[in-house]
């Protein structure tokens, strides 16, 4: 049993989560807006129309408002790893660490640089130089993600690595590999045309105070045009995008799915979870019935996990105990191995240290037969490895059930914006008011479901979040989150405040 102190690492946790859902409010509207900007303005190029060039100016000084506070958030998080994570960043920095750099040097610059011209341009160069400097921040926003994605896929899935035994670290064995990553892809696709839907819900939003206070209607009805395509269109994408992701999920990290559906038993044809509430005392290999109230649809889950109906999913209970007739492997098992590959590996640097080349060769023979379970060694109990299932299982219903609001409210905002009846339909302007809080609640259950989900793996399978942390004193991490917390909170203040000012001056008076 390894020495960790459990308070630094749950302050430590705490600190990062916290940094990260702050930031998060703020990365899907910057990606999401960025786009819709470079959409109004290349309509303003092609019609020459003064209101589109006003219409693009007046997003863009809100995109341009929380882009600023989304990289202040952002930079404070990178810094994060090496504060409070130095072993992760030890360990994984040849790795994690390229996605990151890349994003710096080559996307962050671009989108830097065009930024700009974007903002202080429109009188210095030519329409079409400053169109295409807009679409130039758009892609460079989203190139951005790509790079911090695929970071963040590679923890969720390791691939394209090797460990070396004398130093104790991964090291990089194939760019390409790390690159394309089928959870990294599909972690981007997803997370990227989620972040389209938030950008237009909040568009929304704000066009539907407009039309409510009878304020600027022609601009917020074209804003709504736009907005309502580019969402319903984001809309299916995530939803095909989702599939994908959740197929990934089902192949890399099994133990994660059956969290979000608080599968405890596996089944073959297991139904899907349309809505339910779990049983908070229910802990694995007891008798509890998983849920209160659940309303499953038969065969789903195993046709969306594995692609063939009446397939085997298997439950937490026999990915933490083991199930030798569906050929699972529990964690239990894992753990033996892992241990026996940790126990290896000391011998082998001990020997090497000594120069005892023939014990060096044979420690590292064992240690090889074992290594890809060499994170489980690091687990207490088996039971260590399940996530809490009624965080993960609630996050992910809450996302799925925004994410099916969205699309509705988008197609009847276009529907009735084409009729040129909007603004007669006073049942649904007060609806559009919380579109952006129903984008926002959707983006922040995904991340819970995909961060939260994958615990308790600061590397999936090969490092826990215990064995990651820095050997900081547990004050110095509470002092840190409560200055942070102090912090972000005035930050966010202080965009909402900028924003409603803007809002409330409005397009004219811009």
């Amino acid at each position: 049993m390894i020495d960790v102190d459990l308070s630094l690492v749950n302050w430590s946790r705490a600190q990062f989560a916290f940094t990260a859902m702050y930031h998060w409010i703020f990365v899907p509207l910057t990606l999401g807006l960025s786009f819709l900007c470079a959409f109004y303005e290349t309509i303003y190029l092609k019609t020459g129309d003064e209101q589109w060039k006003t219409i693009t100016r007046f997003w863009m000084t809100l995109f341009g408002i929380n882009f600023a506070i989304g990289v202040a958030t952002g930079i404070i998080l990178e810094f994060e790893f090496g504060t409070n994570w130095s072993n992760y960043s030890w360990m994984v920095g040849d790795i994690f660490g390229a996605p990151l750099a890349i994003e710096g040097i080559f996307a962050f610059f671009m989108e830097a640089s065009f930024f700009a011209v974007m903002f202080f341009g429109w009188n210095r160069v030519s329409k079409r130089f400053h169109c295409f400097s807009t679409w130039m921040v758009a892609i460079g926003s989203n190139l951005s993600a790509v790079w911090i994605l695929i970071a963040n896929g590679w923890m969720q899935n390791p691939v394209g690595m090797v460990f070396n035994p004398e130093i104790a670290r991964f090291e990089m064995e194939n760019f390409a590999a790390v690159v394309f990553n089928p959870v990294a892809v599909s972690k981007f696709t997803h997370t990227s045309s989620s972040g389209f839907v938030m950008a237009s819900a909040f568009v929304l939003t704000v066009s539907s105070w407009y039309l409510l206070k009878k304020k600027h209607v022609e601009m917020a009805k074209k804003s709504i045009i736009v907005a309502s395509v580019f969402g319903l269109v984001a809309s299916v994408f995530v939803g095909f995008t989702g599939d994908e992701a959740a197929y990934e999920v089902a192949q890399k990290q099994p133990m994660k799915l059956a969290a979000m559906e608080g599968l405890y038993k596996g089944e073959r044809g297991a139904g899907l979870v349309a809505m339910g509430i779990v049983n908070s005392t229910k802990e694995p290999g007891d008798v509890q019935d998983a849920f209160l109230l659940e309303v499953r649809i038969p065969e789903v889950l195993s046709l969306l996990a594995n692609r063939e109906a009446g397939s085997f999913v298997p439950g937490i209970d026999d990915l933490v105990y083991g199930n030798t007739e569906e050929g699972v492997m529990g964690v239990n098992t894992m753990m033996e191995k892992g241990k026996l590959a940790l126990v290896d590996l000391a011998a082998f640097r001990e020997a090497k240290k000594n120069n005892l080349e023939h014990v060096a060769a044979d420690a590292l023979q064992r240690f090889e037969v074992n290594k890809e379970f060499m994170g489980y060694g690091y687990l207490d109990k088996p039971e260590e490895a399940v996530p809490p299932v009624n965080i993960v299982f609630n996050a992910f219903h809450l996302m799925v059930v925004m994410g099916t609001i969205l699309p509705a409210v988008f197609a009847a905002f276009l529907f009735y914006t084409f009729k040129n009846s909007i603004t007669e339909q006073r049942w649904l302007l007060p609806v559009g008011l919380f579109m952006g809080l129903f984008g926002l609640l959707a983006q922040q259950a995904g991340w819970v479901t995909a961060e939260v989900g994958r615990q308790p793996w600061a590397i999936q399978g090969l490092m826990p979040v215990k064995i990651a942390t820095t050997n900081l004193s547990t004050t110095s991490v509470q002092i840190t989150f409560a200055m942070f917390a102090v912090v972000f909170t005035i930050l966010l203040i202080a965009e909402i405040s900028i924003m409603l000012k803007q809002i409330a001056i409005g397009p004219e008076g811009h």
